[in-house]
């Protein structure tokens, strides 16, 4: 069974800096050892980022070839009411975004890659920390 691999929009970034960090993660991915996801609250929150920083052009050829690399998770009201629950414990630590990430983590038993110190030190989870 191969594994599965969460990224949040910070890591998102990071691989399309070039961050050499991220990229043996998209290489499992893209040799087909492990399926890359990302929740869709996470990859419009990658767009509008990369927008405001990079325009809206870069915006847009970035965000269709993350969907080319990734699978989008889009919301469901498991996933919406798990993310929900996420923030509702993690108050003021976690935005909304992250929480989705961490309920999508949750869900798939995945890999965490993530560029937020505080979803890191989620106990239950896997995750890879990586400081920007």
């Amino acid at each position: 069974m191969k594994k599965n691999i969460v990224i949040d929009a910070g890591a998102l970034t990071l691989f399309f800096a070039g961050d050499l960090r991220v990229k043996e993660h998209f290489n499992e991915i893209e040799r087909g050892q492990a399926d890359g996801h990302i929740c869709s609250v996470n990859l419009a929150e990658f767009y509008y980022k990369t927008c405001e920083k990079l325009g809206k052009q870069t915006a847009d050829t970035w965000y269709h070839q993350s969907r080319t690399i990734l699978q989008v998770v889009e919301t469901d009201e498991t996933l919406t009411h798990s993310a929900g629950l996420e923030k509702c414990r993690q108050a003021r630590r976690l935005s909304l975004a992250d929480c989705h990430a961490l309920a999508l983590t949750r869900r798939l038993k995945a890999l965490l890659i993530t560029t937020d110190s505080e979803l890191a030190k989620i106990k239950d989870i896997e995750a890879k920390y990586i400081e920007v």
